[in-house]
């Protein structure tokens, strides 16, 4: 396995955990951790997000789900499918990962969640500097 292919599969591990999470956050007792990084992420930190209504604890299901499918999805693009169509495979997880940044920065910043953007940075290197050094070593 490569370098690009274990960073990718610890990117994608790491998505997994974090859809995993917020979809675990839908249960009250569950929330703490999701709670926390909510009040910290729409300052100040006053405790004032409880992730109690309905909608919400809906919103994080069905978040959670799509991202550990995510996660899912490129942990098994990076094995084999990588091998055999490393450019197309690079191109799907690019644009999926570009396209969620946009957005999810985007929506996060019109909720007041401005904040956000930086752990969505951190995600965002997470899968695109691995995909930079197999690009790079396969050029040589």
């Amino acid at each position: 396995m490569t370098s690009e292919q274990k960073g990718l599969r610890f990117a994608a591990g790491v998505t997994m955990v974090t859809g995993l999470a917020l979809a675990l956050a839908a249960v009250p007792a569950l929330n703490i951790g999701v709670r926390l990084l909510t009040d910290l992420l729409v300052w100040p930190l006053d405790g004032a997000e409880t992730l109690a209504a309905s909608e919400t604890r809906l919103a994080l299901a069905i978040g959670g789900g799509v991202m550990l499918g995510w996660g899912l999805m490129i942990w098994q693009l990076a094995g084999d499918a990588l091998e055999r169509a490393p450019d197309a495979v690079r191109a799907i997880i690019r644009s999926s990962v570009l396209g969620w940044f946009v957005v999810d920065s985007a929506g996060s910043i019109a909720a007041g969640a401005a904040l956000n953007v930086l752990p969505n940075l951190v995600f965002l290197a997470l899968f695109l500097i691995p995909m930079r050094r197999g690009q790079s070593v396969a050029a040589t």
